[in-house]
């Protein structure tokens, strides 16, 4: 069976992924930070349906943590065949609120944390001529958003560093993808009040923002054999909002 790692994996976007993942008969390597609770209920779940996951703590912002991670994930499952960069954070302020530490964080973890999990994977990737990552951008990765200069800047960081990977290990049989999500129904986005999310779904071609699920759904398809002849691309999950 094949391996999967899945950073942030203990809510929202994550978390969907991994049961996603599981229910197709991954062994499921789940990362989390902080949330530990959440992470052991996700494992239990998958266990409960007869999957198989292992919960695994650890900091993606940690280069050296990284590594020992994806090798806690190969010494129980064997060789990790795809990894998922999903961990991120968010920024939410004014750009001339925005204090260094909250520029370095944001990088670190979003941008960061693809860097460190690609570099703990891919050597053995490289050595087996075959592998999958997808990484988790957003729209505003792809467009900008006011009041989240960082964020939007990390994230177009994420499909930059996609487009390029792709390009560069592609002849080694590894292919680098990444999705785009717009307003996704995540923990992330929970200070929303009820009118905004209202309004974010009334400028929703699809009148509607998405579930975790949706957005698992595009992950598990670049990740799979089916997106076999698909590489370097950003594919835009977001209802229609960003065309």
């Amino acid at each position: 069976m094949p391996t999967v790692f899945i950073t942030g994996a203990s809510r929202g976007i994550g978390r969907a992924a991994a049961l996603l993942f599981a229910g197709h008969g991954y062994l499921t390597a789940v990362n989390y930070s902080r949330s530990e609770a959440e992470a052991l209920s996700l494992i239990d779940e998958i266990r409960s349906f007869g999957g198989h996951a292992v919960a695994i703590q650890g900091d993606v912002s940690d280069f050296a943590r990284c590594a020992e991670m994806i090798k806690e994930a190969e010494d129980a499952f064997g060789p990790v065949d795809t990894l998922i960069n999903n961990a991120g954070i968010s920024c939410d302020k004014l750009f001339t609120d925005t204090s260094p530490e909250d520029w370095s964080r944001t990088f670190a973890v979003n941008v960061g944390g693809a860097y460190n999990c690609c570099r703990a994977v891919l050597p053995g990737m490289i050595s087996r001529k075959r592998g999958s990552i997808v990484n988790v951008s957003s729209m505003w990765g792809v467009t900008g958003g006011s009041c989240e200069v960082a964020y939007s800047a990390s994230k177009a960081a994420v499909i930059g560093f996609t487009k390029a990977l792709a390009k560069e290990i592609g002849p080694s049989g590894i292919r680098v993808n990444c999705i785009a999500p717009g307003v996704i129904d995540t923990d992330m986005n929970s200070r929303l009040s009820t009118d905004d999310k209202a309004a974010l779904a009334g400028e929703t071609p699809l009148c509607r923002i998405g579930t975790p699920e949706e957005a698992a759904e595009a992950i598990f398809y670049l990740a799979s054999d089916k997106a076999r002849f698909i590489t370097g691309a950003v594919l835009n999950v977001n209802g229609g909002i960003v065309i």
